[in-house]
């Protein structure tokens, strides 16, 4: 079932997101839509954006990925659901220099490839979740162009993908304006603090009221008194024996 009837995620969106961090995005959102930590890039580096374009296979089968690699448009990432499957990589050098010649931004695959040296070599963002030296069969049917799952999380074709060091993060496609503004923002005020850091402000201002939310803190002390309390009771040290 092929499917290439859906909107890709606001191209002013998209441009605006192509510095962001993963974790960042990943912030703004709720801390949700990071695959699965085992989807990792190929080579330290890599990094994807761009919006999804999304293939549903069997396991162990690559028949719908050949045909992702014709339809796909230049600038959309795949991302494949392979069902975790690492008895076989689903793509390895050929293909993926197919991707690349192709326009395509990037592949984030829930399941394996091969020719890993060479992949860290290229200029493709390859993330996986394993390498296997076993190809597939291309024989079996899947679906392009309808949502899926990859490494946990729900892909709607046209989401926007950004993909990093620290992994994938999938934004909505009709979230991404919303949450890409509250990422630059977030950007801004990470900023901020590391200049505090740099000055020596090492209290952050909201550390006191969720210690007193947590009980961790009483409600009628003070960081700042717990401070200097631990400062007077100066260095503990274990008695030798």
């Amino acid at each position: 079932m092929i499917n290439s009837r859906y909107a890709r995620v606001n191209p002013a969106a998209l441009s605006r997101s192509k510095d962001i961090p993963a974790s960042i995005l990943a912030d703004v959102a709720g801390r949700r839509g990071a695959l699965d930590g085992r989807i990792r890039a190929v080579a330290h580096g890599m990094r994807l954006c761009g919006p999804a374009f999304t293939v549903e296979v069997r396991p162990g089968d690559n028949l719908m990925i050949h045909a992702a690699l014709v339809l796909a448009r230049p600038g959309d990432v795949l991302v494949i659901d392979g069902k975790a499957d690492t008895t076989s990589a689903l793509m390895g050098e050929l293909m993926c220099a197919h991707a690349a010649a192709a326009g395509i931004a990037g592949i984030v695959i829930d399941g394996a490839v091969r020719d890993v040296a060479t992949l860290r070599q290229g200029s493709m963002a390859v993330f996986a979740c394993a390498s296997n030296p076993n190809g597939p069969t291309r024989t079996q049917s899947g679906r392009i162009g309808h949502p899926i799952s990859a490494g946990g999380v729900s892909v709607a074709p046209g989401d926007l993908v950004v993909g990093d060091d620290d992994g994938v993060v999938i934004v909505p496609r009709d979230d991404a304006p919303r949450l890409i503004e509250a990422a630059e923002e977030k950007i801004r005020a990470e900023q901020r603090r590391m200049q505090d850091i740099t000055e020596g402000r090492l209290v952050y201002g909201w550390l006191e009221g969720a210690l007193k939310a947590s009980g961790a803190l009483p409600a009628g002390s003070s960081l700042d008194e717990a401070v200097e309390q631990f400062r007077a009771a100066g260095v503990f040290h274990t008695p030798a024996t």
